[in-house]
């Protein structure tokens, strides 16, 4: 299996190249070059294995939520790519894959039971998904929201007494750093940092590729959570 992904929705520009279970990378931090870095790097990344691009056998992206300016790049870069080399797609979540990374880093002496997966949102507002860490080591699908820091700890109040069983990733958690202390999690489960990449895009992209759920070019849209670029946040 040949699975080539790309992120753009933070300010990590990445790309990888997974063929069967080898994963190759490239990632540049950028806050306004994702458009003119993450093209050379698949052209990079194609160049490295010595394959065409008609070679490989979908496309995964990281769909969102996160920028809107990236989102569009990475939705329009797919598009572009799959049509032109007549390729599926395979949309990822951006929380979903910020999840997978922080359960590959969670401890081995104390393994995640869930992860809360924050992304800053801007505005006052958080993007964030509470996830199960199951057996098999992929992280399944959640229903993802857009609220206040505030919306959030109600919703995930009962953590706070779960502290030692899971992890946090995410720059909404160091955006937000004095209201989310309520939530109990201990220094050590905490990933503030971190943001998408590439990487979990390929692997989350490949479980769906082989479980039948790759889409047609024209289904690589971005999903922004949040309908408009300004509004009042929420309460």
């Amino acid at each position: 299996m040949k699975i080539l992904a790309l992120d753009t929705a933070s300010g990590l520009c990445s790309a990888a190249l997974l063929i069967d279970g080898e994963l190759a990378l490239r990632e540049f931090p950028t806050g306004r070059e994702h458009a003119q870095r993450i093209l050379p790097m698949v052209q990079s990344l194609l160049a490295e294995a010595g394959l065409a691009l008609s070679a490989i056998d979908a496309i995964a992206f990281g769909r969102g939520p996160g920028s809107f300016t990236g989102l569009r790049i990475a939705a329009s870069v797919t598009q572009g790519l799959a049509f032109g080399a007549d390729l599926p797609v395979l949309p990822v979540s951006d929380l979903r894959a910020l999840a997978q990374q922080a359960l590959a880093l969670a401890s081995v002496e104390q393994p995640a039971s869930r992860v809360l997966a924050c992304m800053d949102a801007r505005m006052q507002e958080v993007y964030w998904a509470l996830f199960e860490a199951p057996q098999d080591g992929l992280i399944g699908e959640v229903i993802e929201q857009v609220s206040s820091p505030e919306l959030l700890i109600q919703s995930a109040q009962g953590l706070a007494g779960d502290a030692g069983h899971w992890v946090g990733a995410g720059k909404g958690l160091e955006a937000y750093a004095d209201r989310l202390a309520v939530l109990g999690l201990q220094s050590a489960r905490l990933q503030p940092l971190a943001e998408p990449h590439a990487r979990e895009i390929a692997w989350l992209g490949a479980a769906a590729y082989t479980a039948g759920q790759a889409l047609p070019p024209e289904a690589a849209i971005p999903v922004y959570l949040r309908d408009q670029v300004a509004h009042p946040p929420r309460p």
